[in-house]
């Protein structure tokens, strides 16, 4: 009984790694560490099937690793067709009734009737100066999602029956952990995702501009924000329907996007209802208003709503100090409203209108006793 409680502890310990992990890459982590240890092993590595690029794409290898090999490497792939068990052998198991048991594989040559899926990585064995390995298939919604691969060194003793059996057991393991991740990954994803657009939503864009403003405070990045109201979207509403003006929130979301990657690491985001921003943090402010009125000479030309008015804040213009996000908000909402007011076509900039800019001090100025406007939620 002492092997069997020392292997369920591994298995305990292995589940608490990867349910303690705080974003995917720790969760691979944990599950190579763990499996690494719980089998006796010098090298593991996690790997996950990529089927729509046929290939094996290395996650994570931990352990003692060969010159070469990354703990999280960028471009470890391998083409599937060079380890058909992956494919193959698991898909005949599993037609057959069968299930994806682990298996072993030594440098001295494969298995007995395993030829014909082992010679990859028995060279790789031999390569690497290790001695044996085991593998361990990962089934994840009852499809191969990967596999879970741990080595040990030339001259240590070979694994045996017992050890894939062991470590069958563990891949299991790893794919309750992995959906987990996969979930928690979803929630957060959804938590910051707007529905409609899938450009990011409120919420993302609070932490990032938080984050965005400190790094502003340490070190003097240039942040800069962009806040756009669509025009027009009661009338498409009111005349054509939601699923008319719905539509012309996506089209719009498009826009943005395709505006904001020509300001590399921005942020496009649709604050809610008819608002959207986008955040750049590092871009100088001139490049900044360069891309805003890109954005609104290509909303201006969308066929459905009537262009829209569009507010620029930059730590990069003469501001005063912007020592909050709650401060930079608030420019880039005054700059949109003075755009709103005037019906400009292009973008208002806060800052550029001398020592008594309007926009600066109507975002300065104390809030109105009954607000006569939208306005963010929460930044007053």
């Amino acid at each position: 009984m002492g092997g069997d409680d020392v292997r369920l502890r591994a298995v305990v310990a292995l589940a608490q790694g990867m349910a303690a992990a705080h974003a995917p890459h720790e969760s691979w982590r944990a599950a190579a560490d763990g499996a690494c240890r719980a089998l006796g092993g010098s090298f593991a590595a996690l790997s996950v099937w990529e089927r729509q690029l046929g290939r094996l794409r290395v996650l994570v290898n931990t352990g003692e690793r060969a010159p070469g090999e990354e703990e999280f490497p960028e471009s470890e792939t391998y083409p599937v067709h060079r380890f058909p068990e992956i494919t193959e052998f698991l898909h005949e198991r599993w037609v057959g009734g069968g299930e994806p048991n682990a298996w072993v594989e030594t440098a001295d040559g494969p298995t007995a009737g395993r030829a014909e899926y082992c010679h990859q990585r028995v060279a790789a064995l031999r390569r690497r100066g290790r001695g044996c390995c085991v593998v361990a298939p990962i089934v994840l919604h009852g499809r191969a999602w990967g596999e879970l691969y741990v080595a040990r060194p030339a001259g240590a003793p070979v694994f045996g029956r017992a050890d894939s059996d062991f470590a069958t057991v563990l891949a299991s393991v790893v794919a309750a952990g992995i959906a987990q991740t996969e979930r928690l990954e979803e929630a957060r994803r959804l938590a910051f995702t707007d529905a409609l657009t899938g450009l990011a939503n409120r919420r993302a864009v609070d932490v990032r501009l938080e984050e965005a403003v400190e790094c502003h405070r340490a070190r003097g990045a240039v942040v800069s924000l962009v806040v756009c109201d669509l025009n027009g979207l009661k009338r498409v509403n009111d005349t054509q329907g939601h699923a008319v003006g719905d539509r012309l929130l996506e089209r719009f979301g498009s826009v943005l996007s395709l505006c904001g990657a020509m300001l590399p690491g921005t942020l496009a985001a649709r604050l809610g209802g008819d608002e959207f921003c986008l955040l750049a943090v590092g871009p100088a402010a001139d490049e900044v208003v360069r891309v805003a009125d890109e954005l609104c000479r290509r909303a201006a030309e969308l066929e459905l709503g009537e262009g829209v008015a569009c507010g620029v804040a930059s730590t990069g213009d003469p501001l005063g100090p912007v020592r909050s996000a709650r401060r930079l908000f608030r420019l880039a909402d005054a700059a949109q409203y003075r755009a709103k007011a005037v019906r400009a076509t292009k973008p208002v900039v806060a800052g550029r209108e001398g020592p008594d800019d309007p926009v600066v001090r109507l975002a300065d100025a104390p809030p109105p006793a009954a607000a006569d406007r939208r306005r963010f939620r929460g930044r007053r």
